[in-house]
């Protein structure tokens, strides 16, 4: 598919790709270091070695992979237009509610930050799982184009 973006297409669609790998492997890991963070009490050595690590994952990793991400797809769905079918329509919307995912853990991360644990390390690793139904979801819509 050529479009505007022409001999570039494949570049930006790999290195779209790239950065969603990027982004899902954030949003897998800050979960799983929320599970971790809760086992600490608040104010230790280990409590803020957890918020460090978790600014340094949102600010190196999550945030800009998913900038990057949603800016070379947009760029694709541009190039094969908003009318390529059901199948982008459904993608959108996981991406849009990964997205939300991304917002909700990045305030959860400022809530353990200022010491607030209103949730269990039970309830962080469940939610570590939302990113892999949405990226199985995602993935199957964009290469099988179910509809």
């Amino acid at each position: 598919m050529e479009g505007f973006l022409e001999g570039a297409y494949l570049w930006v669609k790999a290195s779209h790709i790239i950065f969603v790998i990027f982004w899902m492997a954030g949003l897998f890991m800050m979960p799983r270091f929320f599970a971790y963070h809760v086992q600490y009490d608040v104010g230790s050595e280990e409590d803020a070695h957890w918020i460090e690590r978790e600014r340094r994952l949102k600010k190196i990793i999550l945030n800009p992979a998913m900038m990057v991400a949603w800016v070379l797809g947009l760029l694709l769905v541009v190039n094969i237009g908003f009318g390529a079918g059901g199948w982008l329509h459904a993608k959108l919307l996981f991406v849009v509610l990964l997205t939300v995912f991304h917002v909700m853990i990045t305030r959860e991360m400022k809530s353990l930050s200022s010491g607030s644990r209103n949730r269990s390390e039970k309830f962080y690793r469940l939610i570590n799982e939302v990113p892999a139904v949405a990226i199985i979801l995602v993935v199957i819509l964009a290469v099988v184009k179910p509809f």
